[in-house]
Order: structure tokens, then C-alpha cells, then sequence
């Protein structure tokens, strides 16, 4: 038998994080007000100004732990930006282990 993942580990409880094959084919906004979907964001106000750091931040915080289909990711990440960012990104441990595990040059960023 395997032994669970520390809660830790998980994008969210009982969640494992959701990561792209292949930073390329992450071709999402990079600029303007985009608005990140109910099931991924339940805000009333689910939009985010993409020229504000924080907020394009922010943004890609929830997509990398919301996410559940590689669809999400093409849609919601830019592979440029996710490297770019990577170093202030708040994440969970696991999360960011993953996505370093199938990209090392997170890693290095």
C-alpha cells in the first residue's frame, strides 16, 4: 500500500496539482482584464488586470492549483510569464515540486 501525500503536497486537499506537458504550449493572456472562470475562482468579482503585478500574480496562483484539465492551463498560463514569475510565486510544496520535477528550468528561475 502507498502512503498519502502530506496535505502539504496537494494543490488542495485530496488534489494533486495538474501540470503541463510542455511550458510551449502555454499560450494564455498576458495583458488586459481577463475573468478566471466560477469553478476555479468563487469570487463575485473574478477579474484580474493583468498589467497589475499583483494581480496577474494572484492569477496564476489560482491557476496552478485550480486547475484540472490541460486545457485550463493552455487557456489561463503564458509559458514566458509562468517562468518569469515562478520565483514569487506562493505556492504549495508539493505544487511546486511537481511542476520543477517535469520542468527543471522552473527550477533555475
Amino acid at each position: 500500500m502507498g502512503t498519502k501525500p502530506l496535505l502539504s503536497d496537494l494543490a488542495r486537499p485530496g488534489k494533486r496539482a495538474r501540470v503541463a506537458p510542455d511550458l510551449s504550449e502555454l499560450h494564455g493572456p498576458t495583458s488586459g482584464v481577463v475573468e478566471l472562470p466560477f469553478r476555479m475562482f468563487w469570487q463575485k468579482n473574478r477579474t484580474f488586470d493583468l498589467a497589475q503585478p499583483f494581480y496577474l500574480q494572484w492569477m496564476y496562483e489560482i491557476v496552478l492549483l485550480e486547475a484540472i484539465r490541460l486545457d485550463e492551463l493552455r487557456a489561463w498560463l503564458d509559458g514566458p510569464t509562468l517562468i518569469r514569475l515562478w520565483p514569487q510565486l506562493y505556492l504549495p510544496r508539493g505544487v511546486r515540486r511537481d511542476w520543477e520535477e517535469r520542468h527543471p528550468g522552473l527550477r533555475a528561475a
